[in-house]
């Protein structure tokens, strides 16, 4: 309990400090890019599209990915999502 206007100062010196310190994680935290795949956000969606492109056109999932651009993995993410899709779409 504080009980004079010297403790009242000293203890709110400590709680600033401790905000501070705070204040400084938590933008530690909001500029922190976060490990995973990011699903649909632009990049994810430009890569699909040209997937379904390529996909559509004839070419195996093999030749798709011996051009260099995706993983052999998200080559086949692709096509679950595409199969999901077309059952959706029927």
């Amino acid at each position: 309990m504080i009980t004079t206007l010297e403790e009242a100062y000293k203890r709110i010196a400590e709680l600033e400090d401790e905000n501070a310190k705070l204040k400084a994680e938590l933008e530690e935290y909001r500029g922190r890019k976060f490990a995973g795949r990011q699903k649909h956000d632009a990049i994810w969606m430009e890569s699909y599209n040209d997937f379904v492109i390529k996909f559509e056109s004839g070419m195996t999932i093999m030749e798709i990915v011996a051009e260099g651009r995706i993983s052999r993995r998200t080559a086949y993410r692709y096509k679950a999502y595409y199969n999901e899709l077309c059952k959706l779409k029927k």
